[in-house]
C-alpha cells in the first residue's frame, strides 16, 4: 500500500526509502505517486532545476511529470512562491526538462547496448521478437513506416505464443539521430531490448518521457505507463 503524501509542496531533501510513495503536485494540487512527478530544486545560482534521479541537496518541490504542468507552474510563479524566496526559473525550463529526459533514455540505452541487452537491425530485431528473446521492441520516432509496419505484425503474430503480450512495450521516443549516439552506431530505426537490469532503466525512463510529452490527464497518463510509444 502507498504511503501517506506530505501535503506541504516542498519535501525535506533527497528522497529516502523513508521519504515516502506520493507526493503532492503544486500546480494540479493532487496527490500522484512519486514516479508520475518530477522533483525540482534551487541550485547554489539560484536557478530552479530538475532533479530526475531526486538526490539532489536541499528543499524539493514536486510537479506533475508533464510538459504543459511545468508549463503552468512557470507560467504562475510556482517555484518563487512554493520555495518562498527569489529564484530564477529560465522561461525555457519545459523543454529543458524534456531534453534531460531524453537525455537520461539514450544514457540508459547506451548501458544496456554495453551490458549485451540490445539488439539492432532489421535482421537481428526479426530474429529477437521470432525467439521470444525480446522484451520491448524499439522503433526511431522518425523511422520509415513499412520496416515499423512488418516488425509491428511479427510482433502482432507472436502475441501469447512466448513472452510477448498484448502490452508488449514499444517504444518511439528516441530519434533515428538519438539511437544511433545510444548505441554507438549509423542509421539505427529499429531495435529490440533483451530482458536485464539495465534494459528496464531504460523502459523505466522512456515510460516517464512519454509521460511528460503526453500524460495531461489521467486517460493519457494511464495508457503511457502501459504502451509506451508515442
Amino acid at each position: 500500500m502507498l504511503a501517506i503524501a506530505d501535503p506541504a509542496d516542498l519535501d525535506n531533501g533527497p528522497r529516502t526509502n523513508r521519504s515516502g510513495t506520493e507526493r503532492m503536485c503544486a500546480v494540479t494540487r493532487q496527490v500522484r505517486p512519486i514516479d508520475e512527478l518530477i522533483r525540482f530544486v534551487v541550485a547554489p545560482s539560484g536557478e530552479v532545476i530538475a532533479d530526475l534521479k531526486r538526490k539532489l541537496p536541499g528543499r524539493g518541490l514536486w510537479v506533475s511529470a508533464s510538459h504543459k504542468a511545468v508549463a503552468e507552474a512557470v507560467r504562475r510563479n510556482q517555484f518563487g512562491k512554493g520555495f518562498k524566496r527569489d529564484v530564477r526559473v529560465a522561461p525555457t525550463l519545459p523543454t529543458d526538462t524534456e531534453n534531460l529526459l531524453v537525455r537520461g533514455a539514450i544514457e540508459a540505452l547506451a548501458m544496456a547496448a554495453k551490458a549485451g541487452q540490445v539488439v539492432a537491425g532489421f535482421g537481428k530485431v526479426e530474429g529477437a521478437l521470432q525467439a521470444h528473446q525480446a522484451v520491448a521492441l524499439i522503433h526511431a520516432a522518425d523511422g520509415a513506416s513499412d520496416g515499423i509496419r512488418k516488425l509491428d505484425a511479427i510482433l502482432r503474430q507472436n502475441a501469447g505464443k512466448g513472452s510477448e503480450s498484448p502490452e508488449f512495450p514499444v517504444i518511439g521516443v528516441l530519434t533515428s539521430e538519438q539511437l544511433d549516439l545510444a548505441l554507438g552506431r549509423s542509421n539505427v530505426i529499429h531495435a529490440a531490448l533483451l530482458a536485464g537490469a539495465a534494459g528496464k532503466t531504460f523502459l523505466s525512463r522512456s515510460q516517464i518521457l512519454v509521460r511528460y510529452r503526453m500524460a495531461d490527464d489521467d486517460r493519457t497518463a494511464g495508457r503511457s505507463a502501459k504502451g509506451i510509444q508515442e
